[in-house]
């Protein structure tokens, strides 16, 4: 908004804006109110940033028939991103591209300019009379809906311009760990001091310019003998931004499976008690339960921990929809990004993006590699601060003797797992593949009644496999002990 109003010098008027926006249309309702041509419109010209989100382009199409009507001129730079994601999709003839490579290739260089940023406060006139425009008190966390975590265990990011550009420097100033960044090789369990820039939630309010901090980068970049490149670099990181904002701006459809033409149709599980075990971490898989608690209490995580527990909810082991997964992150992530979200959620499940299936992410053996002593799981989850690190992946395994010592009973103190996962990852290997099939076979175009089809003959399936293998799951539920030594990653 500041560099709208750079842009524009005196042209917008602020005396009597909140009046003239709330005039314009009923943000609960989306009503348009009639224009009376004998008064003189509050404004003359309203500045926003274009928006790429699909609630916020419904609500801007309205604000611009308003305007249109009313005589007042509407400036809407695209400043949020790198790259205007229309012109992307017109360079692509029409299509927003569907790889990383393929956008990067399409795009190339940013062409924006930066102005310097404002080092004196100019200060804004007041805002005038309101009318009747309501000033209501700031809603606590428990009327939002959100329970009350003690001030201890409160997220360590606070919000703001002045915290996301101190978060920056620091970053930078690192020029040596910025040049040779590689996202895949950063650790999900440091949680004291996490292994990213922790940026995104900053992105995400527009605290942060994602332009401003793609020129830092590269002024780092230029200092530097030698630097990592996209998509592994910083800066790939903003492009990957920037590629899921285009595809979710060209696909109807792009928050959900339905009528999305990009997205696999899958015949997921509707189980309510598998997700609410996933969301209330009570699956009893330590390590996608810290992660989860970790989500509930600080609102973030790092980008491995979200792919470790969006693979186990959908394609992993629990086989429950991707949507669902999403809404919990929706609710609960300080970061998320309608586009992203979305985007990493599809890509997570194999439903668009990503496709090897086979290739998942285990819930005992990844947390492992980088925390073998379980630091991460016994902060996060204090019941098993207590577990011998050889159990504490696997804490089911722990002979009786030592979960007492430990003073956690599995089934009592901790929930026992609620699959056996090398059962549960080979059963969603297979559905998998089924569906795959399914979507290969009609070409992408399959209706409910196909899916309905598809998951009757997988329950027919499974209500025939050899009896051996329902019996493990057996056991599991009788808390029988069973270990895993399933190191897929």
């Amino acid at each position: 908004m500041r560099s709208s109003l750079e842009a524009r010098k005196g042209l917008v008027e602020v005396d009597g804006i909140e009046q003239g926006i709330t005039q314009m249309v009923d943000l609960q309702t989306g009503a348009i109110p009639m224009v009376d041509d004998t008064v003189e419109p509050p404004l003359s010209i309203l500045c926003e940033m274009l928006d790429t989100n699909p609630y916020y382009r419904s609500l801007d199409d309205k604000v611009k028939k308003y305007a249109a009507v009313a005589g007042i001129e509407i400036f809407s730079p695209v400043s949020h991103t790198l790259f205007n994601p229309a012109d992307i999709i017109q360079k692509n003839g029409g299509r927003p591209p569907l790889t990383y490579q393929s956008f990067v290739k399409l795009a190339g260089e940013p062409s924006f300019t930066l102005s310097p940023i404002l080092t004196e406060l100019s200060g804004l006139p007041p805002v005038g009379n309101v009318g009747e425009c309501p000033v209501s008190e700031v809603p606590s966390i428990n009327e939002l809906g959100y329970e009350n975590i003690p001030e201890n265990e409160r997220t360590p990011f606070k919000g703001g311009e002045s915290e996301a550009l101190r978060r920056l420097r620091e970053s930078i100033s690192k020029e040596e760990w910025v040049a040779n960044f590689e996202k895949p090789k950063g650790d999900p369990s440091s949680f004291l001091k996490p292994a990213t820039t922790v940026l995104s939630p900053y992105l995400k309010f527009g605290c942060l310019s994602s332009r401003y901090f793609y020129q830092c980068i590269q002024e780092v970049q230029g200092r530097s003998k030698r630097h990592t490149s996209p998509p592994v670099s910083l800066l790939g990181q903003l492009l990957w931004r920037d590629f899921f904002y285009t595809v979710a701006f060209g696909t109807p459809n792009f928050d959900q499976m339905k009528d999305n033409r990009i997205c696999k149709q899958i015949p997921w599980k509707d189980d309510d008690e598998l997700l609410a075990a996933w969301r209330d971490c009570r699956t009893g898989f330590p390590w996608i339960d810290a992660i989860m608690m970790q989500l509930r209490k600080w609102g973030w995580m790092h980008h491995l921990a979200r792919h470790c527990v969006a693979c186990f909810l959908t394609r992993g082991d629990l086989f429950v929809h991707w949507e669902k997964g999403r809404d919990v992150f929706e609710r609960l992530l300080i970061d998320s990004d309608w586009a992203i979200n979305n985007a990493n959620w599809m890509w997570l499940s194999c439903s668009s993006f990503f496709y090897q299936y086979n290739r998942i992410y285990s819930p005992i053996s990844f947390g492992k590699k980088y925390d073998p002593n379980g630091n991460y799981i016994r902060h996060f989850l204090p019941v098993l601060k207590d577990m011998p690190k050889d159990y504490i992946y696997e804490p089911w395994t722990a002979p009786p003797s030592i979960q007492v010592k430990a003073k956690c009973i599995i089934g009592k103190d901790y929930p026992k797992p609620v699959v056996a996962h090398d059962v549960a990852s080979k059963e969603c290997r297979g559905m998998l593949y089924e569906a795959y099939e399914l979507n290969k076979s009609l070409n992408g175009k399959v209706s409910e009644e196909d899916l309905n089809s598809l998951r009757r003959k997988l329950d027919e399936d499974k209500k025939s496999e050899p009896k051996s293998k329902r019996l493990k799951q057996t056991l599991l539920d009788k808390n029988v002990l069973i270990s895993s030594d399933d190191h897929i990653s």
